[in-house]
Order: C-alpha cells, then sequence, then structure tokens
C-alpha cells in the first residue's frame, strides 16, 4: 500500500493519455488522481446509455417487422445486446469502489467502456447505412437524426476521453456519410435527388470535422480545470515548507482510518511529537536554517514511518504521526524510539552541525477515545510531561484522567 504522506507526489505522477489524430489534443500526460477522475465521469452517466440504445434498437425492431430484413433484424438485436452488455459493465463499475482501485484496473475498465462504446457505435453506422438503401425519406431523416443525436451525446458525455470519443464518433459517422454520398446516385426520379443526397452527406462529414474541433476544446477545458482543481486541493491540505499533510488534511486521514478501527481493524497510536531545543537554531543561526532543519526532520519522519501512517505538521516545531495497524502498546513504543533516535542524529544545515533532539507524547484509539481532537488534547499532555522529564523522553497519555494516568517510558 501506498505511503499516505508521499499521496500528494504520487497524485503528481502522470499517467499517458491516448495520442489521438490530427485535431484532437496532443499526447499528454495526466496526473493519476485526475485520470481517475475522468474514467470515473465516464461511468457516471447511465441515463444516456440506455436512452440511446432504447432508440435505437427500437427504431430498428419498427423497421425489422415491417421489411423483414435480415441485416435490420441482425444489426438490432445487437444493438440490443450491447447495450444491456454496456448497462452491466456501468453496473458492475459502480458495484466496486474506485477509490481502491489501482491505475491497472482502472485501465481495464476503461477498455470495457471502449469496448462497448465502439460495438454500439459501429453497429449504428451498419444499420443507418443499410436504412439509407432504401427510398423512404422518413427512414433518410431517422437515420441522418440517429447519428446527430448520437454524436452530440458522445461529444458532451466522453470528450474527456478524446481517443473513445473520436474512435466512437468516425464508427457511427462515416458509414452513415458514405451511404448518403451512395444513396446521391441511386436511380431515382426525384427532382434535386443526387444533389441534396451529395449535399447532405457533406453536412454530416462537415459537422463530423466540428465534432472533432468540439472534443479537442472540452478535452482541454476538462483537464485545465480537474488539474487546476486538484493542485488547489493540495495546496490547501499540505504544509507549505515541508509538503506534509496539514490539519485539514490530517482529520481526513484519520477518519479513514478510524473507520478500520471501527470495523474491528486494529487500533491506532497517535503520536505529538515536539523537537527540543529547536528556538535557540532559529535564534543562533537564523530562519532560513531552522526552515531548512524542518524540512530535514520532515524527511527523517517520512523514512522513519511505515507506509499505512501519517505524517503531519500542525505548527511551529509540531508534528504528528498516526500509526495504524497496532496491536500491541510495545509497537507504539517502539516507532517513537525509533523517531526520537532518528530525529536526534546531528543535521548538517549550510556547512554548520546542529544538534537537536525530540520528545513524544502518545495516545491510543480506542483507549484515549475515537475523536481526533480528544487524542491530540491527551498526547499532548503526555508530550508536556515528557518534555518535562528532560530531552528524547516519550509518555504515553492515560485513558480517564491524562494527567494522573500518564505512563513513564524511558527513552
Amino acid at each position: 500500500m501506498e505511503n499516505p504522506d508521499k499521496q500528494g507526489r504520487s497524485e503528481d505522477r502522470r499517467t499517458r493519455a491516448g495520442t489521438p489524430p490530427r485535431g484532437r489534443p496532443k499526447r499528454t500526460l495526466l496526473p493519476d488522481v485526475v485520470y481517475r477522475e475522468l474514467v470515473d465521469m465516464l461511468f457516471s452517466m447511465t441515463l444516456p446509455v440506455v436512452a440511446m440504445g432504447v432508440v435505437v434498437t427500437g427504431v430498428g425492431a419498427m423497421l425489422a417487422l415491417q421489411w423483414g430484413d435480415p441485416m435490420v433484424i441482425g444489426l438490432t438485436a445487437g444493438s440490443g445486446i450491447v447495450t444491456l452488455l454496456r448497462l452491466i459493465t456501468l453496473r458492475g463499475y459502480r458495484r466496486q469502489d474506485p477509490a481502491t482501485m489501482d491505475l491497472a484496473t482502472i485501465r481495464r475498465w476503461e477498455r470495457r467502456y471502449a469496448i462497448g462504446n465502439y460495438a454500439f457505435a459501429g453497429l449504428l453506422g451498419l444499420l443507418n447505412a443499410r436504412m439509407l438503401m432504401f427510398h423512404l425519406p422518413v427512414v433518410h431523416m431517422i437515420t441522418v437524426s440517429l447519428v446527430f443525436v448520437f454524436g452530440a451525446g458522445v461529444v458532451s458525455r466522453i470528450a474527456i476521453r478524446p481517443r473513445i470519443c473520436v474512435t466512437s464518433l468516425l464508427l457511427a459517422v462515416v458509414p452513415t456519410a458514405v451511404a448518403l454520398g451512395l444513396h446521391a446516385f441511386m436511380n431515382n426520379n426525384g427532382p434535386l435527388h443526387t444533389q441534396l443526397f451529395a449535399v447532405e452527406a457533406l453536412l454530416v462529414a462537415g459537422t463530423l470535422a466540428l465534432c472533432l474541433q468540439s472534443v479537442a476544446h472540452l478535452y482541454r477545458s476538462m483537464v485545465k480545470h480537474l488539474t487546476a482543481e486538484h493542485d488547489l486541493s493540495l495546496l490547501a491540505k499540505r504544509d507549505a515548507l515541508t509538503d506534509l499533510p496539514n490539519r485539514l488534511l490530517l482529520r481526513e486521514r484519520f477518519q479513514a482510518n478510524l473507520a478500520t478501527v471501527a470495523q474491528g481493524g486494529g487500533r491506532l497510536a497517535l503520536h505529538c511529537l515536539d523537537l527540543d531545543g529547536f528556538k535557540p537554531v532559529n535564534d543562533v543561526h537564523g530562519h532560513p536554517a531552522g526552515d531548512a532543519l524542518l524540512r530535514e526532520v520532515a524527511r527523517r519522519l517520512t523514512a522513519a514511518v511505515r507506509a499505512d501512517d501519517t505524517i503531519a505538521r500542525i505548527g511551529g516545531d509540531e508534528f504528528v504521526v498516526v500509526q495504524t495497524g497496532l496491536e500491541h502498546d510495545s509497537e507504539a513504543e517502539m516507532l517513537a524510539r525509533r523517531i526520537i533516535k532518528q530525529l536526534s542524529q546531528p543535521y548538517e544545515i549550510d556547512g554548520k552541525t546542529i544538534r537537536i533532539a525530540a520528545s513524544v507524547g502518545i495516545a491510543l484509539a480506542p483507549e484515549q477515545g475515537m475523536d481526533l481532537e480528544r487524542l491530540i488534547s491527551c498526547a499532548d499532555r503526555a508530550l508536556y510531561q515528557a518534555k518535562r522529564a528532560g530531552k528524547g523522553q516519550l509518555r504515553f497519555g492515560g485513558a480517564e484522567e491524562p494527567a494522573a494516568g500518564l505512563r513513564e517510558v524511558a527513552a
């Protein structure tokens, strides 16, 4: 499992988007979190998929009953089956928890969605082409209407995944435009028959070109919006100096951990730690040196904890570590000792050797409560007692009356 405190960086990892043809967005790299959201959007639009499938299948069924044409019957049946399979795919995705899926699984679901879209678009294109082989003006109007409605729906719904969108458009529109062009040269005594059908074929082809332009614009706009939203979210939830989670993100992670504890998934320990001797660093060496020291502390803390643990800077030289999957109190003590040892090693800052220490106060959940502020308060009181005992000490908070129930542990 990925280290939650590295998620800010991992969320900025890039997923390579597909290479669209000319007129579509260039190959780009998406932040993983943006890619996940784009794929999730694909599966959030069930009604348009069902509605289009019902309309196409219904129209095809009426014409199949009227004409008895085997090709129309087969294409109509295929449209109905594909619509049902697409609905099953949409529901299957929604039964999963997208937040827990890895990127490989997300890509597999996207491919399933794409295959369903391609199949339906291809069947629609072939059905339109077949219907245009008959001299029935109302049917011709329906075919053109179907392809326009499908095109508008695809562009508005899935321009966010341009490869899927453009491929689907081509599969549906190209056979329709070609069939209109061929129909223009079929024997018919109607006035301007050839000319008008040729114009209609050109209009459909021209509309396809405009749709490709719209796909490019909508995709760029959506990616820019989601990326900016993601970046702002990270800025709001992370400490600017150390890039560690701040109190807001700490609360989110804590609530997620707490849900696991509530379901019987073990216990957790909340460590409040404070740097001993940090103030003199600022006074003697200046605030830039103090900032550099805090960044190095953050790096050492990240290296000291496990992948599932969370580190946050909540102010000044105060940090919180949420340790998950706890089975014994000794595990919390071992982590606290490791933190104290790591942070007490000499620091080389701007060519100068700086020495500090760390004190740790520990609160346990559910023993000391299930509320973040209560646990921080309990751990903070234990930290106060640890600091009174000297540098590099750790203390456990008590269950009911922290001041009276503190357990002294020499570090």
